[in-house]
């Protein structure tokens, strides 16, 4: 690997661990606010109607691509990287302030989205999306929504493509459903055409996730102009590669689950409610993106959830197994069985 490759690689473990402290850092904020959308986060069925949001949602967007009706998927996207971006804001200055850098998220998408701008909106949505759904998703039903959405994500990937298919349209939308891992400091997303034919080949043999039907698994592209040293692009070396923002998303929940239902006393992080389990949830994350990353640098795209969602739920029973929390409990069984 080089080691423009293994910056890369350390650029995209930065962002994940963005993701991940942004939610746990909004977990108390989101919670003593109660934006927590549903009366019983200890209903599995919340998981249940989750995955047949993503369903039908998957379906739409499929059709919008199909009949041209792309824009509306971008503004979709944007739109919703506003809302997301004003609770983040929200939970640390007053609400209408917080709508002045919310706007501004969504101006700098539609009107400048360079792969900085997409990744600032990627975290900042991510960090967002992962605390709200880990303060509405109790320990059963946070570690069901992982496991359907990996098995999910293996069959969309692997079996029906489906996730190709959706993969490929949303890359030339350049909205954060995706982050951007930039191998040269020279990569402009803005240059890449939309129908430029090596972007389609990747997304084509890519992978896709799950969260709000964000392409997932990594895909990277080809870049030009070659020189033969080790640091600089040769012939056939990539410019950048693409992690599905899914992919960030979705191991955080469990981790900001953990943060809020687990029994395990809470560790003295500053800024940051986390306990044992949250942590080796985290870090379990991270074990499977650097393995993902492993595979995908060897030109060998996959889908990110199955390894992604198992670190974090091996990562998150260790912990709480380490912090002395029952099993039962720790899957949140205690009352079901």
């Amino acid at each position: 690997m080089l080691s423009r490759e293994y910056r890369g690689v350390v650029f995209a473990v930065g962002l994940f661990l963005a993701v991940q402290a942004g939610a746990l850092a909004l977990v108390p904020a989101f919670t003593a606010s109660g934006y927590q959308p549903v009366e019983n986060p200890q209903d599995p069925a919340n998981s249940l109607l989750y995955l047949v949001a993503i369903l039908a949602m998957s379906g739409v967007m499929l059709a919008a691509f199909r009949y041209e009706f792309d824009w509306a998927v971008r503004l979709l996207i944007v739109g919703v990287s506003a809302w997301l971006s004003w609770y983040v804001f929200a939970a640390v200055v007053p609400p209408l302030v917080a709508a002045v850098p919310a706007v501004a998220v969504a101006v700098g998408l539609l009107a400048h989205p360079e792969w900085y701008v997409v990744d600032t909106a990627g975290v900042l949505m991510g960090a967002g999306a992962a605390g709200l759904f880990g303060i509405s998703f109790g320990l059963l039903p946070a570690l069901v929504l992982l496991a359907a959405l990996a098995v999910y994500d293996a069959v969309s990937v692997y079996g029906t493509e489906h996730m190709l298919s959706l993969a490929e349209g949303v890359m030339a939308l350049n909205i954060p459903v995706v982050l951007v891992i930039p191998l040269s400091l020279s990569y402009s997303l803005l240059d890449e055409s939309p129908d430029d034919e090596t972007k389609s080949a990747d997304a084509e043999r890519g992978a896709a996730s799950d969260e709000a039907d964000e392409p997932s698994a990594v895909e990277r592209e080809a870049g030009d102009d070659a020189d033969s040293a080790a640091d600089e692009p040769t012939e056939g070396d990539r410019d950048a590669f693409f992690i599905g923002l899914g992919d960030a998303v979705i191991p955080a929940v469990l981790v900001a689950s953990a943060a809020t239902f687990s029994p395990a006393a809470p560790l003295s992080v500053p800024y940051l409610g986390v306990n044992l389990p949250a942590l080796l949830a985290a870090t379990g994350t991270i074990g499977g993106l650097l393995l993902l990353l492993r595979w995908v640098m060897r030109g060998r795209p996959h889908a990110g959830l199955p390894l992604l969602n198992g670190g974090a739920i091996g990562g998150y029973l260790l912990g709480s197994v380490l912090a002395g929390v029952p099993l039962v409990e720790a899957v949140g069984l205690v009352g079901v069985l």
